[in-house]
């Protein structure tokens, strides 16, 4: 199921948490500022509850990542970092997903201050997948991480 040039999964998944989340952040503030296209709400709902659960499959493929690749010593805080990042946004994340899906139920995404309330979170969503997908970057780009399978690894 893993491409041989892929040393695990956790590439070939971290994408679609930040699509999704961002696609999700979009499509609420499209809904505040476009009343009428009453079919971004639930869109808004549908895309943060894919992208949590995405998120959670992205922190759950880095952490089989990590043990799986190899990692420079000056690297390991930068590791721990984006673990930390990557639980708070997947919690968050699922926090924000059922907030949309409740505000939904009881009808209080129909009001402007429920609608303002739930694309606040959004954009807390958005900040966390920023810096969560930012330390990523940095230890693939920066650090090297991921880029050579670990010492006795399979992928060679």
């Amino acid at each position: 199921m893993i491409p041989s040039w892929a040393p695990n999964l956790h590439p070939l998944i971290i994408h679609f948490p930040i699509v999704l989340l961002m696609t999700a952040l979009v499509a609420d503030l499209l809904g505040l500022m476009l009343r009428r296209l009453s079919g971004l709400a639930p869109m808004a709902a549908s895309l943060y509850t894919a992208g949590a659960i995405a998120a959670g499959l992205a922190s759950w493929t880095g952490t089989q990542a990590a043990a799986t690749v190899f990692v420079p010593g000056m690297a390991h805080p930068l590791v721990e970092d984006h673990r930390v990042w990557a639980l708070a946004t997947t919690a968050f994340a699922g926090a924000v997903a059922l907030a949309q899906v409740a505000a939904r139920l009881a009808g209080v995404a129909r009001t402007r201050r429920g609608r303002l309330v739930l694309a606040a979170a959004g954009l807390i969503a958005a900040a966390l997948v920023h810096q969560t997908a930012e330390r990523g970057a940095r230890l693939v780009y920066e650090q090297g991480v991921g880029v050579i399978a670990a010492p006795g690894s399979r992928w060679k």
